[in-house]
């Protein structure tokens, strides 16, 4: 289940922007539910409510932040430029951990992707989306996707999002993910509730893990 969790909060975590001439910097806040088919999980996503997230973004950085009962607070900061992720996390069970890692896309990577037009379009925030539908194979189970996509906002590659820039040209700003976990069927959907347009102080950005955080390898 954590690292379940980890995966879907990776997912929303890593959609950041960095837009061509339209939207360069600014705040971007998440909202994230989770639903299954097993009364006792279900019963402890009902407890943990919607998982809100917020993307500080500018250029080709991008720092996010997220809490919830289960992981604690935990935040993802990537660099394109770098080719490089930090996540710090504060775990009620762990303490306080950081990871570096490369962004880098194999080939493997990317042949366990499908990617298909929608025929569906849906507004968000005035943002006129289209669909695409996707199809991830890992770890031996198989992950589906609905996302709904602007073209006026480019994702910034990250570790785990890495397979999907250079087929998505642009933000989702809704999803609807389908899987199976451990026998439970989940669906994890998630939509953008507000994009602030506002500058970005550039120590948001600072990759050096702050003080009281040890390393925590293998992520």
């Amino acid at each position: 289940m954590k690292k379940f969790i980890l995966f879907s909060c990776v997912v929303v975590l890593s959609l950041v922007t960095t837009a061509q001439e339209k939207l360069t910097e600014g705040v971007i806040t998440t909202k994230q539910t989770i639903s299954t088919d097993n009364p006792q999980m279900q019963a402890q996503l009902d407890a943990m409510g919607e998982m809100v997230s917020t993307t500080y973004f500018k250029g080709s950085n991008s720092r996010v932040e997220m809490n919830n009962p289960m992981s604690g607070p935990m935040t993802i900061i990537s660099s394109q430029d770098k080719m490089k992720s930090l996540t710090l996390m504060d775990n009620p069970m762990m303490g306080k951990k950081y990871n570096i890692q490369d962004v880098e896309v194999t080939p493997e990577m990317e042949e366990n992707i499908k990617i298909e037009d929608g025929t569906a379009t849906k507004t968000v925030l005035g943002y006129e989306c289209k669909e695409k539908i996707i199809t991830v194979n890992q770890d031996g189970s198989e992950i589906k996707m609905s996302m709904f996509i602007t073209d006026e906002i480019v994702p910034v590659m990250t570790q785990q999002t890495a397979m999907l820039s250079k087929k998505i040209q642009g933000y989702p700003m809704y999803m609807v993910m389908n899987m199976n976990q451990q026998g439970m069927a989940m669906t994890v959907t998630m939509e953008v509730t507000n994009i602030e347009k506002t500058s970005v102080s550039d120590d948001k950005f600072d990759m050096t893990p702050p003080e009281g955080y040890t390393e925590m390898k293998g992520m």
